[in-house]
């Protein structure tokens, strides 16, 4: 007996082990990736090998270990009957093979994340996410968001189904579109999917557009001899239900060619098929070992692989400190697209690849559309991270977060930074100042005009240096001062506490804080853990992150000296007479307190949805992207359209109002634009100077 092969061979398969089992917990626990899914495919076959070659399974191997362990807050449970992974294969003839005359029913492998659904009496009652197969978290609240879920089927008796929870690709960029905020958005929708069904604030899952489709029938008390009649049942239920197709052995892999065909230019997120038996009877007595089903194989793309030449890693700055690895290589096309740039993740990943310039890479589309690295040939390994910020030159740091490297930049008056920061603080979702687009403002950061929020407010102070710059001039400064002076003469609290930048702290929770704080912005800012935490959709989390970061004296000097030059508007969080809508104490009630409400259709009195959204915050409601049974209102001017969401709210009895009784309900129209007196701040200088 070679008892050093053995011994190589078992210290190979621990190190594979804890390798894969950090790779999966990243990818499934955290939503976050360490390593490309190619990588973990060859790994984890390398492993399967050893394992099948040595006789020894390791404890805790990723081949018998279903999933992860669920790591969220929400409520745990045992599934009643566990979600297995399933086998694989890339190769089209093993598809037929294992059909072996049968017949099959083949359909997409959704990339998004498992949900099982229990009805019974006719209504949705509970849901639960796959978790590591055995035990899963409940979801029921957020499952009840999801754009397609039937909340009452016909079918009054108890049944179990399970399905994807994904988020399609037009919603997915719709939702990175409204982030203005790069580095912000959201990388891919698979990993959108899963932090939105996780959410403990099934809200923030509404606003997510999740989509549910079914592909399987677990338990009912009707009887099914086939697996397209349990489809067919499902869909006459009211589910949505992965699109799949009839197959033998003579006929599968054509199937398989269309799929193919279309596979990354659809509207919904996949990673591979599925086949399984269409004879339940006999799948079922085929039993299944530890970890597969014996009923059902999973497809997964050959991908496309194409050799190149590493240029250079450019490394990309973020507004956090983060320096982003960047490959530039060769153009090269890939599944039907030239691709020239693929993200190296982090540093970790950038020195397992060994790369360098000139080496020859191995690049891939990850399901067809993510730019890869998956394996560089030549491994010259020459490529170190930069020793300097590459934007302010500020000596770099790497942080190791449990075996993940990443380059941060730690000067906090690194340009990145404040291009990022400064570009959320004057954006639509915040400030909202006219003008001031990213460019303009690296070209005032690089002039030393701006060194902090407040200094966009000082701009009058450079006027020569402003009107000498290209691409700027007398009119463009004028315009500018004009909206930064607007802005400042009627600020909004809730708008200057989102664009500080907060951690957790976006628009809506910062209007939930100023109205909670009765529009107090002394009171807004030294808000401490327990009154955030009593506030509707503030966690733990975000309550001591936000006095942590007014704890800290930058921090707290920076938006008090843009706070000075602020004349708040007195009519923001205003109840219908006047008062102070959400006030403490003694104030009246909100007029829309605690009632949600869905605003869908073209609007007569607003510019457009959001100034109606905030209008419904400020008077203490919520409003929400899609109906579900806890929707008070919708709202759309046309009460009798045949749209989705209509008909949704029909069915679920909630009432569809006019924006004119919405308007009512808040006390009358908004103000027309510019109908109120726009003059400098309290204490401005004088003849007309505001010193700004």
């Amino acid at each position: 007996m070679d008892t050093n092969g053995e011994n190589g061979g078992n210290t190979r398969m621990r190190e594979l082990v804890r390798v894969l089992t950090e790779a999966a917990g990243a990818y499934y626990g955290e939503d976050r990736e360490i390593m490309p899914n190619i990588e973990y495919d060859r790994l984890y076959d390398e492993l399967a090998a050893l394992e099948a070659e040595t006789g020894v399974v390791l404890a805790g191997s990723p081949t018998r270990r279903v999933g992860y362990e669920p790591a969220s807050e929400l409520e745990k449970e045992t599934h009643a009957v566990p979600m297995l992974s399933l086998e694989k294969t890339k190769d089209p003839a093993e598809l037929a093979g294992w059909l072996a005359g049968k017949a099959g029913l083949l359909s997409w492998k959704l990339d998004g994340l498992t949900v099982a659904l229990t009805y019974s009496g006719g209504g949705l009652v509970k849901a639960v996410t796959r978790g590591d197969g055995a035990v899963g978290e409940v979801i029921t609240n957020n499952a009840k968001t999801f754009e397609n879920v039937p909340l009452r089927i016909p079918y009054a008796g108890e049944l179990l189904l399970r399905g994807e929870a994904v988020i399609r690709y037009s919603d997915f960029e719709k939702i990175n579109e409204e982030i203005e905020d790069a580095d912000s958005k959201y990388k891919n929708p698979r990993n959108l999917a899963s932090g939105s069904v996780h959410q403990l604030d099934p809200a923030v899952t509404a606003s997510r557009r999740v989509r549910f489709y079914a592909f399987a029938l677990v338990s009912a008390g009707k009887v099914f001899t086939t697996r397209a009649g349990q489809m067919a049942f499902l869909k006459k239920q009211g589910f949505e239900t992965v699109e799949a197709y009839g197959v033998d052995e003579s006929t599968v892999e054509g199937e398989v060619k269309r799929f193919a065909e279309r596979a990354g230019s659809g509207d919904l997120p996949s990673d591979g098929l599925v086949l399984i038996y269409d004879d339940i009877a006999y799948g079922e007595s085929l039993g299944r070992t530890a970890k597969f089903p014996r009923d059902a194989i999973a497809f997964k793309w050959a991908d496309e692989l194409a050799d190149t030449t590493l240029r250079q890693i450019e490394w990309s700055a973020s507004r956090t400190g983060l320096i982003n690895p960047i490959a530039v290589f060769d153009p090269v096309e890939i599944e039907g697209t030239t691709v020239s740039r693929a993200s190296v993740h982090n540093v970790s990943i950038m020195e397992e690849l060994a790369l360098g310039a000139g080496d020859t890479i191995r690049v891939y589309k990850a399901n067809m559309i993510i730019p890869q690295i998956a394996e560089n040939l030549t491994r010259s390994g020459s490529i170190r991270p930069p020793a300097v910020c590459p934007v302010c030159g500020a000596q770099t740091g790497t942080k190791d977060t449990e075996g993940v490297k990443t380059l941060h930049c730690p000067n906090p008056d690194c340009p990145a930074k404040k291009l990022k920061a400064f570009g959320h603080f004057v954006g639509r979702s915040a400030m909202n100042i006219d003008g001031l687009s990213e460019s303009t403002l690296e070209k005032l950061i690089a002039a030393g005009f701006i060194h902090g929020f407040a200094d966009i407010f000082r701009l009058a102070e450079h006027r020569e240096g402003i009107v000498g710059m290209d691409g700027l001039g007398e009119k463009s400064y004028e315009n500018l001062i004009a909206a930064t002076g607007a802005v400042a003469a009627k600020a909004s609290r809730a708008r200057l506490l989102n664009g500080l930048g907060i951690p957790g702290i976006g628009a809506a929770n910062a209007r939930v804080i100023c109205r909670s704080m009765g529009w107090d912005w002394n009171a807004i800012t030294n808000a401490d853990i327990n009154e955030l935490v009593s506030m509707d959709g503030i966690g733990d989390v975000l309550a001591y992150g936000y006095v942590k970061w007014w704890a800290d004296e930058r921090n707290r000097r920076a938006a008090d000296d843009v706070a000075s030059l602020m004349a708040f508007d007195p009519a923001e969080g205003a109840g219908p007479a006047g008062g102070a809508g959400g006030a403490t104490g003694d104030a009246a009630p909100p007029p829309l307190g605690g009632l949600t409400f869905v605003i869908t259709g073209s609007l007569e009195t607003y510019a457009n949805r959001d100034g109606l959204k905030e209008r419904i915050m400020d008077a203490g409601g919520k409003a929400t992207g899609s109906v579900s049974e806890k929707t008070d209102f919708l709202i759309n001017n046309d009460i009798h359209s045949a749209s989705s969401k209509n008909k949704k709210a029909k069915q679920l009895g909630v009432k569809i109002i006019t924006e004119a009784e919405v308007n009512a309900m808040l006390g009358g129209p908004p103000a027309p634009a510019g109908a109120a007196a726009i003059g400098p701040p309290p204490d401005a200088a004088p003849d007309g100077d505001t010193g700004l």
